[in-house]
């Protein structure tokens, strides 16, 4: 969870260090290969907004609404009935690590986070595509599709409606 909580701020983070972006929508596709090479795809949208703010709607192969707002995660998953909510230390500056990522060649970037090593690679100023490897020892690839950049994003959408008959888990 941490790791996937450190993808998620390190993603939102990106956008402000490599172009002037203060809102960021795309369609993604989540692949994770194991060591023997087999394959879990995950799709879905992203939608964030500066500062840290972002609404992860992850469609297939389970559905899961993932909503961040400042030092909050919220994480929704109607096939079990349930919401974990997890606060993020306000000690966190993600911002600070981007800011250190270190260009590598033309439109790639490389970031070190708790010693893993995170891939960032842009196209025409945009990212397109996270690699970078979880605690299992598992290739995690996210490829970004369909982006949109500075266009307005309501900020009610990052307030997560949690149905009065799921378990809550903090």
């Amino acid at each position: 969870m941490k790791s996937f909580l450190l993808l998620i701020f390190l993603t939102l983070s990106l956008f402000a260090n490599f172009i002037e972006l203060h809102s960021f929508s795309a369609d993604f596709k989540q692949t994770i290969t194991d060591d023997q090479n087999k394959k879990l795809i995950y799709t879905g949208s992203l939608q964030a907004k500066e500062p840290q703010s972002a609404l992860w709607l992850y469609k297939t192969p389970v559905q899961k609404s993932i909503y961040i707002k400042e030092n909050r995660v919220v994480i929704i998953e109607p096939e079990l009935e349930q919401a974990i909510i997890k606060h993020i230390p306000a000690n966190f500056d993600f911002f600070h690590m981007i800011q250190n990522a270190k260009k590598v060649k033309k439109d790639t970037y490389m970031a070190m986070i708790d010693n893993k090593t995170y891939t960032i690679i842009l196209d025409k100023g945009i990212v397109k595509e996270l690699l970078y490897a979880d605690d299992f020892g598992n290739k995690i690839q996210i490829l970004f599709l369909h982006q949109s950049q500075n266009k307005a994003i309501k900020s009610s959408i990052f307030n997560p409606i949690i149905p009065s008959e799921y378990d809550v888990i903090q």
